[in-house]
């Protein structure tokens, strides 16, 4: 975008905000989809709502002909919400709020049993239900030896699971999704996943008409960002080059559907968090520039690496740094942005960090300040999809 547009939106909205772009989403989005059915065509996406639910962005997704996978309450009303209709819900996630669990079943859409304890639950709404069909499914969970002890689901050599497994046999009892979720992302530990799936199906002689591997795949980025990962990012067509044939070569071309739960692989490198540059100062030889953000606008999870970036010129004239740091607006030590810039910068500039999508907003609180707004731009217009908060808003709850 224009830098002059961009000092423009500044003007008019703030000295910080997000700016989402949705035309990248929605390539992201038919980029992972060809990449798996052009191998396995019975497939189909089901989107992470945790990862970032702006709700214009959920609703894309249910244009798109995608599931709406959530986690909470929250994020199944948001759903409902945009129009998503119950039967393109999934419902994953260890602790469930069993009232909306019970609505939810009641209108058609599917809940994922995580433990035992929810199985009383589900028995007790078949049988005030007799009439109606509950569509559920098991998260099943076993070893693809990437060195972590998933918490999610049920040991597949548990009496747990065979319990869970025995709720086939209630009449009004649909039990046609087995779904897995594993957090590592790194590519050698996805041919495991789809073939330790198949083996639990063989096993047990499981024919379902969904089966779900969660999520925990790369999205796109630049190489700058790629270089501070210790292993190989791979593209959507790695991802799909290892799994779907896998699925292909047991089921043919008519075999259960298969879905994918992606966030991040999806919306990470869709939206930029825009700073201004409020300070720059030395300390005893280090550079520091105090930006209007913080590492908590982009990056809560603290997994300290720099996100991509670029310096919006104000017009001023500027120096040129090295080894500066970018600190963020709140009181805490550890709060830096971006570490070791090197090139020009004056107070006023705006700094644009990338790949600012993914567990940013879902996970800023209101901490010292309210959040900034969210912006989507295209070539004609500017829409806002989440206003600038005020004072009003994050004190409203709170009980004078």
């Amino acid at each position: 975008m224009d830098d002059n547009k961009l000092l423009e939106l500044r003007q008019k909205y703030g000295n910080a905000f997000y700016i989402f772009d949705f035309g990248q989403f929605k390539k992201n989005y038919f980029d992972l989809k060809d990449a798996f059915s052009s191998i396995y065509p019975n497939f189909n996406l089901a989107y992470s709502y945790k990862t970032n639910y702006i709700p214009k962005v959920c609703k894309i997704v249910d244009e798109l002909g995608g599931y709406a996978e959530v986690v909470s309450e929250m994020e199944m009303e948001i759903a409902l919400r945009v129009g998503v209709k119950p039967e393109k819900i999934i419902w994953n996630g260890p602790v469930k709020n069993y009232k909306k669990v019970k609505e939810l079943l009641l209108a058609g859409g599917r809940v994922n049993l995580d433990s035992r304890c929810e199985i009383p639950y589900i028995i007790k709404i078949s049988e005030d239900y007799p009439s109606r069909t509950l569509n559920i499914g098991i998260r099943v969970n076993f070893e693809i030896n990437d060195g972590v002890v998933s918490r999610f689901g049920f040991d597949i050599d548990s009496e747990d699971l065979k319990e869970a497994l025995e709720l086939s046999k209630i009449k009004n009892i649909n039990l046609d999704c087995i779904q897995c979720h594993f957090a590592t992302r790194s590519l050698d530990t996805w041919r495991p996943r789809a073939e330790g799936m198949i083996k639990f199906l063989e096993n047990y002689k499981i024919f379902p008409a969904i089966i779900d591997l969660g999520g925990g795949l790369f999205g796109k980025m630049p190489d700058s960002l790629k270089e501070q990962f210790d292993c190989e990012i791979p593209t959507y067509k790695d991802y799909a080059n290892v799994v779907a044939p896998i699925l292909s070569k047991k089921y043919g071309k008519n075999g259960p559907t298969l879905i994918l739960e992606p966030g991040s692989a999806l919306v990470g490198d869709c939206m930029q968090f825009m700073a201004t540059v409020e300070s720059i100062k030395d300390i005893r030889g280090k550079k520091i520039a105090s930006i209007l953000g913080s590492i908590y606008n982009i990056n809560p999870t603290l997994n300290k690496k720099n996100p991509p970036i670029k310096v919006v010129r104000c017009g001023l004239k500027q120096e040129n740094y090295t080894d500066l740091d970018f600190g963020g607006y709140t009181c805490i030590e550890s709060d830096y942005v971006y570490r070791h810039y090197n090139g020009e910068l004056t107070v006023g500039d705006m700094v644009a960090f990338g790949n600012a999508g993914s567990y940013s907003i879902v996970l800023k609180p209101p901490f010292i300040l309210p959040n900034f707004p969210i912006l989507s731009l295209d070539e004609e217009s500017i829409e806002v999809l989440k206003k600038q908060e005020t004072f009003d808003d994050l004190f409203h709850t709170f009980v004078y």
